[in-house]
């Protein structure tokens, strides 16, 4: 594919044009090694491909032992290419998910751990500056990763809002940081956040949340946020962890992450996964298309999505996942797909 097919968008009010389809890099040191992972990024950066996102968590499952690899494994590649010519994005990992490994707990997103995790990501990526740098989870008591109720009960200690964001001023200053965006998020912490650049802080550019056929909930409050405010949507995990490529419609034992590492994919263990993932594969194969195809494709042309942020464990899926761009879905199909929304509204929010 020429590297001109793949659109680039605004992100937010930054100065950075990002490619529609993003690289996420989260399997790399755990499923994907340094030398097939350089190999992918260098024919992803040839389709035009130049975002990578990152975090200092990664790889996934989060453990001790592979904890900053991808971060690693991501800077022996930069060392190779100019980087004025890649973008770079990377996540500060927040309090409440465990992990004792990472700066103890972490304990707080506050400033000495956020430094602290700046100067862990430019080392192991091997830069001076980060160009997207995003708070990973929220440190308030929110629902997510497959929670969505809040629970006043559950209400904790954290650093607020207007600290963080007092902390990416300091590293933006200093030329650490060129933009900040967050992950994750709700409607109200995005909002709070615009609130607080009114009053002169840094101004979030982009949200980087789940977006794929079987979670829309971005749609049903922060689409509109996003658009009145100009934030972008950075859309992850468009495969449903791999169900919306229907190999688990047609086998729930099929290799893949789900089977693989269950404990972290509790959010497609609900009850209306399984239908929703056989209705969309069987409308994408009446189509001639994959499921596959089908998914990537319906993430490609929202006008909510800066930037589909596709994972791939080898070759063959990132061709498949770039050649998904040249998909375009019909007024018909698009018809189809809210019918089989409806059906199974968010099954996996």
């Amino acid at each position: 594919m020429d590297s001109k097919d793949i659109a680039r968008r605004r992100l937010g009010r930054s100065s950075l044009d990002v490619p529609a389809i993003g690289l996420g890099t989260m399997t790399f040191g755990q499923q994907v090694d340094e030398r097939s992972a350089h190999a992918l990024m260098d024919e992803a950066f040839e389709a035009g491909i130049d975002l990578l996102d990152a975090a200092e968590m990664y790889p996934v499952p989060a453990r001790a032992e592979t904890c900053g690899a991808t971060e690693s494994i991501v800077g022996s590649w930069l060392a190779k290419k100019p980087r004025d010519k890649v973008i770079v994005a990377t996540k500060v990992a927040g309090p409440a998910r465990g992990m004792p490994w990472i700066r103890g707990g972490p304990l707080a997103l506050d400033e000495a751990n956020i430094r602290a995790a700046v100067e862990g990501s430019l080392r192991r990526l091997g830069t001076d500056h980060i160009d997207l740098y995003q708070i990973h989870w929220p440190a308030r008591n929110v629902p997510m990763f497959g929670h969505y109720e809040y629970d006043p009960a559950a209400e904790r200690d954290a650093a607020s809002l207007r600290s963080q964001l007092e902390t990416m001023a300091k590293l933006i200053a200093e030329g650490k940081v060129r933009h900040i965006g967050v992950s994750n998020e709700t409607p109200w912490g995005l909002m709070t956040c615009m609130r607080l650049a009114d009053e002169g802080l840094p101004r979030v550019v982009s949200i980087q949340n789940a977006y794929h056929l079987m979670n829309r909930t971005f749609d049903f409050g922060l689409s509109e946020v996003c658009a009145r405010e100009q934030v972008s949507l950075l859309a992850y995990s468009p495969m449903g962890f791999g169900h919306l490529s229907g190999k688990y419609a047609d086998d729930a034992d099929a290799a893949g992450r789900i089977t693989e590492f269950p404990q972290f994919g509790q959010r497609y263990f609900k009850e209306n996964v399984a239908p929703a993932s056989r209705a969309y594969a069987a409308l994408a194969r009446e189509h001639g298309l994959t499921p596959a195809q089908l998914a990537l494709a319906f993430c490609y042309r929202r006008s909510t999505v800066a930037s589909t942020l596709i994972g791939v464990t080898n070759a063959t899926q990132l061709r498949e996942n770039i050649s998904a761009w040249s998909v375009s879905l019909s007024d018909e199909l698009c018809k189809a797909i809210d019918a089989i929304h409806l059906r199974y509204t968010n099954p996996a929010p």
